[in-house]
Parts: C-alpha cells; structure tokens; sequence
C-alpha cells in the first residue's frame, strides 16, 4: 500500500465557532508531509484536526460515491443520462461492476489518509501537554468513523498502514494486510468510539463539531451492524474469510442490546440536538446546520477558500457538493407558448440556483416503487412533500423572457410563479392524455381537462422525467432578481448524522431481541418519528402555509407490531436519496429481496409504460470491489492482488 499520510492533499474546512457572535475559523495550512513532530504541536493537532473535517467533502456531496450509495437499491435506479458508474451500479445488466468502475473507491482513498492523520494525533498530542482529552477524541471519533464506513462497503480493511497496526506512518509501504471484520470491530471502531464517548463534550466546540451524541450514535450503529454480521442470516459470505465469532465470544443478542441501551443513551441526553418540529424543518436551506444535524461535510457562500470550491461554477468532483445534481431531470426543456395558439415556444422554468430546481444532470431516477409504494400516504405524511420537487413553476422573467403571460397545458394562460408541470400524487380518475414524442410541453407531459399545468402520474415517470429532489436542492442569498449560479456545487453543507436516527436504530434493535425499557419499545421509537412526519406548517409544493397536525393518524396507521421490513420502509421515508439505503439494505442482508425488481419507464420523451426491471444480485455483491487505484499501489504479486481483492470482482 502506497504511503497515506504523506502526498494527499485535503483542503481547508469552514467549520464556525459556536460561541455567538465568533467569527474565528479553524484554518488547515494545505501541508505535503506530516511528521510525528507536526502533531507534537497545538498547531499542528489542530490542523490535523481540521482536516479531518475537511475529509467529509471528498466523500459526501461527492456525486459518485453518492451514486454507490443509492442506485441499485429499491429507491434509485439511473437516469437517461447515466454513464458506465451509474449502469454498473445499478445491476441491471447495463454494465458490470468491477475494480475500475466502482466509485465506492471514493471512500478509499479519502478515509485511508484520514486514518493515518488521526493515527499521528491519538499517537503524538500527549507531547504537547496542553491539547484535552476532547480533542483527541475527535481524531478518535473519526478514525472510528472512517474504519466503520469502509468496513461496511469492503469487509475486512488494514490496520497497519505501514507502521504497525494503528499506528502513524510516514514511508512509502507498497505491501498491504487486510483485517477480518471481526478485527477491524473489535481492534478499532468500538475501543474508538467507547473513548470518544468518554471524553467528547456533550456540547461542539465548533458548529458541526464532534460530540458525545454523535459518538453514541455511530457507536450504537456499529453495534447494531456487527450483530447482524454475526447473526448472519442470509449466509451472505464475508472477506477475508473467517468464522462469524466474536473474539470476547459474546453472540449476537449482546451486541443488539448495547446498540439500543446506547441509542437510548443518545435520546436520553442529548447534548444541545433534538428532533425540528417538522420534517419541511429538517430539510428548508434556510435553516441548515439545525439542531438535529450530529454531523455535516460543510460549505459556505460566502468564501471560496472555506467551500473548497468554485462559487460560480462546478467542477463535477470533490470536494464540490454536486449530489444533488444526480437525480435532477432537465425541467429547462419544458416549453410554454408565448401565443395563445400555441406558436413560439419559450423555456418557461429555466435553470435557477434554488431549492426546488438547481443544475440538471440526470444520472440517477427515483423508481417508480419509491413514489408510488414508499411514500404512499402523501396526505397525512409530511415527508413525500419534503423530499420531492413536484411542481415546477415559471420563472422565465428571470431569464430575460419578457412576456408576462405565457400558454401553457389545453393552451391556457399562466404567469409567472403557476405551476408549469406537476407530478400528480398519485393517478387519477380521469385518464391524462399523454402525447407521443415531446408534445407541446417538449419532455411529454400530458393534460387534463381545465388544467393549465401539464402533468405526470406516479406510473408515468420514466428516467428522463421524473420528481427532482428538493432536499439536497441548492440555496444561494446571491440571486438578486436574476437566475444566480446554478451551474456552481451546492454551498450547502452535506448532512450525514441526524439525531432522529438514534430513534430508528434503538428500534432496529428491539425487533431484532433487544429488550427495551418500558415504554420504549420498537412501536413507541418509530411513533416519535412518525408523530413528527404527520406535524406539516408549509405545503413546499402548493407554496403555502398549511398548519395542520395529522400525528394522530399516523399513529393509528403504525402496525402494532414492528418488524424488519417496516423500519426498512420507514427509514426509507425518512431518509430517501440521502445516501443510506444501500447500507440498509446491506445490513440487514435484504437487498436481494427488496430490489431485485423495480419499475420506470423509459429513455425517451412521452414513454409513460413503466417497465419491469430485474437485477441480479449476488451474495457476493454486498461488498464492494477493493479499488483498483489500491491494487496499482501495491507492490506485490498478481496472485497476492488476487487474493486481496473481494470475491467475485476477478
């Protein structure tokens, strides 16, 4: 394995004080080695440190580590405009994955340098004689964070960089030994985050920093996540291999229960986090960096320096934040009349650096199981509304369009702010008429009587046509009166942990034996969330407030008794497209059950006949391949580099 500590560069966090009125920022010196005698200084710990912050954005907000999260599960499947990352995902047949195209290979070489960085703070601070406990637990917390992600995508990892097993490394090491998974658990991740528990405050020292509810979190889900593995239930095999045992020889049962006893902790004492009182609340970029949000790889407006990216354009990879570009469908080729007969097409909803819009790249498509089945109930519960962009509305005054009326569906007139094309809720009594082709919309959409909007039903969207996502949608104070910069990576923060999630894994754990505390059993977790989901103040797609508390129904609605497929679901509504699902899935070993089939229409304009779709989904495909950047890296034999890569990936 080539060096890690010493020729990747990681670029400048924005992370705010949290003391009000603060304006000071922790600022990394970009630096090509690191040395043990760096991290034997306060600047240099908290340079290290800063940069492990810094690290989230070469991973979340990436677009194609964003796509390995999702595409292939039941949520996603690819976009008309999907290339051979996105088709080999998807395992449809399009395209095989393998070493070269998997883009799981992003969290790889980003987590690995991290690692090394934390391994040379945990190693060095107490040097210094001035840095706290707190702060070396920060590297502790992710070095455990980065050890859990990639043991979850590739199995067993190496501890030994170089050095000796967790240990800083400063020369060139072209040989590598993986961990079992066991090992990586036991070794690194739980002894990590048991410290961090320990001596993080419960209070960030900086806005987004590291704490001791998320700590819990992540410790409670490598719990949660490590039963499984020994559970094993579906015989999914494991690399390298090696028996299901604990090294401590405690069996499954005892490490569901310390996932919940330590999720509960989290609800328990929560530090400054709770839940937002809406699920609109968790998601509206106006109130980003929210009191539920543990962790978040950052951005900002107001400084290039500090977003780790162009302002005004982007650049389609890391550390840009350009996920949200994946799943947004080119609503800039609808067309609206500027005469009543129809003649003289204009772009009537043009590219905007908004939330419900943002820049087009169609790479990724929500299935049509997600919109129709997922997200069922679309009356009671908040969260549809709060995920999806469904109607699109006319801005062409500010693209320099001058008309102030334009002919839109059955040639009626709108202006600017009506709906323009709507994603129906659901299908409706009276049959829409679709066009062949593009239409007078020019993406296909079909009429109803006495609408002036053109509309799509669930069953009706396609991988060229679909709902966009309004939660990772982009927000900019800077558009005065024009369109701004859709172009440029979103500058708002990528969210990773939320505190609602310590709800659904304290659940997870119950259904799966653990045994709750009276009152808080599966059931009674779910309802906190669901309870919430019901609770709306702003209807985002009509564009209006809507007071309304409909918690009492989705109670009633909740099953009486909770199994693993219901918190799947639930946490699919929850969490849709944010990057969760595939890791689900993988967890609890339904991928193959729950995604082998899915339903979308197709490629072209005015293809509304959603198509089955079958994957194949081996047991082997719940790991990734090991990259093969790491592979090149390593100076060894090609039967040693067989034997290091996953199986089923030769």
């Amino acid at each position: 394995m080539k060096s890690f500590n010493i020729k990747f560069f990681i670029g400048t966090a924005l992370i705010t004080m949290a003391a009000p009125g603060c304006t000071h920022l922790l600022e990394e010196e970009p630096r090509s080695v690191y040395t043990p005698e760096f991290f034997q200084t306060e600047r240099g710990v908290n340079g290290g440190l800063t940069s492990m912050y810094a690290h989230l954005r070469y991973i979340y907000g990436d677009a194609y580590y964003y796509n390995a999260t999702l595409t292939g599960t039941d949520e996603v499947t690819y976009g008309r405009d999907a290339d051979e990352n996105f088709l080999a995902m998807d395992f449809s047949g399009r395209a095989a994955l393998n070493a070269n195209n998997s883009r799981a290979d992003r969290l790889w070489t980003a987590a690995f340098p991290n690692i090394n960085t934390a391994n040379g703070i945990i190693k060095n601070a107490s040097a210094v004689g001035t840095i706290s406990p707190a702060l070396v637990a920060e590297a502790r917390f992710f070095r455990a964070f980065d050890y859990f992600m990639l043991v979850q995508t590739f199995g067993g990892v190496p501890l030994d960089l170089g050095a000796g097993e967790l240990q800083f490394n400063t020369n060139a090491y072209r040989t590598s030994v993986r961990n079992t998974v066991p090992e990586v658990y036991t070794k690194a991740i739980f002894p990590d985050l048991l410290q961090a528990v320990a001596d993080l405050p419960a209070t960030p020292r900086v806005i987004g920093g590291a704490t001791k509810t998320v700590a819990r979190l992540y410790l409670a889900k490598a719990y949660l996540t490590y039963a499984w593995w020994l559970e094993n239930p579906n015989n999914i095999p494991t690399y390298p291999a090696t028996t299901r045992t604990d090294p401590a020889g405690r069996n499954a049962q005892y490490y569901y229960q310390q996932a919940y006893d330590v999720a509960m902790a989290g609800i328990e004492s929560p530090g400054p986090f709770r839940l937002q009182p809406t699920y609109y609340d968790v998601h509206l970029a106006t109130n980003d960096r929210n009191t539920e949000m543990l962790l978040f790889a950052d951005h900002t407006e107001s400084s290039e320096l500090y977003n780790g990216g162009s302002l005004t354009f982007g650049s389609g990879g890391a550390p840009d934040n350009f996920a949200g570009w994946m799943m947004t469908w080119n609503y800039t080729n609808i067309r609206s009349a500027a005469n009543p007969d129809g003649s003289n097409p204009v772009s009537s909803v043009q590219r905007e650096a908004v939330q419900q819009l943002g820049r087009p790249w169609n790479r990724m498509a929500p299935t049509i199981g997600a919109v129709e089945t997922t997200f069922a109930d679309k009356t009671n519960d908040s969260r549809y509304d709060g995920t999806f962009t469904t109607v699109y509305r006319g801005n062409w005054p500010k693209g320099g369009v001058a008309n102030a009326t334009l002919y839109n569906a059955n040639n009626l007139a709108v202006t600017p702010g009506q709906p323009i094309l709507t994603f129906l809720d659901a299908e409706p009594t009276t049959p829409i008429t679709y066009p062949s082709g593009g239409g007078a919309s020019n993406v296909g959409a079909g009429t109803l009587p006495g609408r002036a909007d053109y509309v799509i039903s669930p069953r009706g969207i396609s991988r060229i046509v679909y709902p966009g996502l309004w939660k990772l949608g982009p927000y900019r104070t800077d558009n005065g009166s024009g369109l701004g910069q859709p172009n440029a990576g979103s500058t708002r923060p990528f969210n990773i942990a939320k505190f609602s999630e310590l709800y659904f894994v304290a659940a997870e754990a119950v259904v799966k034996g653990a045994t709750p505390k009276a009152g808080q059993g599966a059931r009674e977790l779910i309802n906190v969330i669901r309870a919430r989901a019901g609770k709306w103040r702003f209807d985002q797609n009509n564009n209006t407030a809507k007071v309304q508390d409909n918690s009492a129904a989705m109670i009633a609605a909740t099953p009486a008794t909770i199994d693993i497929n219901y918190i799947l679901a639930e946490r699919s509504r929850e969490y849709y497209a944010e990057g969760y699902r595939w890791y689900d899935l993988v967890r609890t070993q339904k991928w193959n059950e729950l995604a082998s089939t899915y339903r979308i229409g197709g490629t072209n304009y005015g293809d509304h006949t959603p198509q089955t779709v079958t994957r194949t989904i081996k047991p082997t495909d719940y790991l990734r391949p090991i990259p093969q950047v790491q592979l090149d890296r390593m100076d060894v034999s090609p039967a040693e580099k067989a034997a290091y890569q996953n199986p089923g990936y030769l």
